[in-house]
């Protein structure tokens, strides 16, 4: 019993270290710079203007009814190359996948540049 106890103790403890975000400050590691505009009101683009930007150096992604640059996560994102499956267009149902740690709906909005045109 006391093994049972001390193995879910040593299991959450080493959870933690998975699901909390790092500082991401040491020497060695990049910084994720977000493209958004901050300060500044909304813009609204049309989805053509949107899919312009669909590659792995300028990639506009659509959730929902907003715009997000997500070009300097691109190379940060843990799934690779999946955020480019969408590049240009709507992402929604793949970032409201099983894959997706809660923390990135908490992410997503650093990215935010405006919505999308209806």
């Amino acid at each position: 019993m006391v093994i049972v106890v001390v193995a879910l103790i040593l299991g959450a403890i080493l959870g933690v270290f998975f699901f909390i975000p790092r500082d991401r400050k040491s020497g060695d590691s990049k910084r994720v710079q977000s493209n958004a505009k901050s300060n500044k009101a909304s813009k609204i683009y049309s989805k053509a203007e949107v899919s312009l930007h669909n590659k792995r150096d300028d990639c506009w992604i659509i959730i929902k009814t907003k715009v997000y640059d997500v070009t300097s996560y691109v190379e940060e994102h843990p799934g690779g190359d999946a955020i480019l499956d969408h590049a240009g267009d709507d992402s929604t149902e793949g970032f409201y996948g099983p894959q997706h740690a809660t923390r990135v709906f908490d992410m997503i909005d650093d990215f935010y540049i405006g919505d999308l045109q209806q």
